[in-house]
């Protein structure tokens, strides 16, 4: 396997990957469209900008000038050293510069996975001031703390305390050039016709860069590490908010969708059924659909 693959976007695609400093990081971004409406997308793990490939299209149908980047430690973005280099606070502080950089008046978020735990805090702290927000599959913060006291979640959270564990989580991500990190799509999808070799190869060859794979699970241990990096707690989100949830999520249980209400109460909920957690690349029909009727 190439480890220098990448996403190269087919030259008709109207996307581009460029590279913006914000934040004291290099970040590599997927742009495409142009406008003051910007669409922000954030990715989880292990993926990149690319788990977004097929949204960034009908974003710019709908008028948005899209951003993509790879977060900080993935793909060909900076990589910083320390474990604290991965708290909430500096990934907030990563998409507020982003913002800044991007000069738009108008923002909206959408994330997935790790990239929704960003943006719920981003949120919540109300770092830069936002139109909407649009969550994939990760609970409200507050949801998310009721829910791991329970055992339905706490057992699908498992990888979360095994990431705590010093180098053993990179061995293992790392054999087979990568194997485990195309297995964490392949194992979970309902419908695996979107995680093409060519595909699960780009998400595999950016894992295998020095430092990458390190940094991706420096996500999970400063998360229990320094959690306290962020105040979260109960302010409420005032923003129209859309949650769509593939329901056949097995890292995540679907009460996790419920109760948002109370903190977030503009809020529209999409369950989507026979769908795992990767919800955005598995249905990007549906996904897409879901998103023209709410952002209209």
């Amino acid at each position: 396997m190439d480890r220098k693959a990448s996403w190269q976007p087919e030259p008709d695609s109207g996307i581009a990957i460029k590279h913006v400093s914000a934040n004291g990081q290099r970040f590599e971004v997927a742009q495409a469209g142009t406008g003051d409406k910007l669409a922000l997308c954030l990715h989880g793990f292990p993926e990149l900008h690319y788990s977004w490939r097929f949204q960034i299209p009908i974003l710019v149908e709908q008028g948005y000038r899209v951003w993509a980047p790879n977060m900080r430690g993935y793909g060909g973005s900076s990589k910083p050293e320390t474990l604290r280099d991965y708290a909430l606070d500096h990934l907030c502080a990563d998409v507020a510069a982003l913002i800044d950089a991007s000069g738009a008046r108008e923002i909206t978020i959408f994330a997935h996975d790790w990239g929704a735990i960003i943006a719920w805090a981003f949120a919540i702290q109300q770092i830069r001031p936002l139109k909407q927000l649009v969550i994939m599959n990760v609970p409200h913060p507050m949801v998310a703390k009721r829910e791991i006291r329970h055992w339905r979640q706490l057992r699908r959270s498992w990888y979360i305390f095994f990431f705590q564990i010093p180098w053993l989580p990179e061995l293992l991500l790392s054999r087979g050039n990568g194997r485990a990190i195309k297995k964490a799509f392949t194992n979970m999808a309902c419908d695996q016709s979107n995680f093409p070799d060519e595909a699960l190869n780009i998400y595999a060859s950016a894992a295998m860069r020095p430092g990458a794979l390190t940094a991706m699970v420096n996500y999970y241990r400063a998360l229990l590490r320094h959690g306290n990096s962020v105040e979260v707690h109960d302010k409420k989100i005032d923003l129209p908010t859309l949650m769509i949830w593939g329901e056949e999520d097995s890292a995540l249980n679907i009460k996790c969708t419920e109760g948002t209400e109370e903190w977030v109460p503009n809020f529209t909920l999409r369950r989507l059924a026979g769908v795992s957690h990767w919800v955005q690349q598995e249905a990007p029909e549906k996904v897409n659909d879901i998103l023209r009727d709410w952002l209209d």
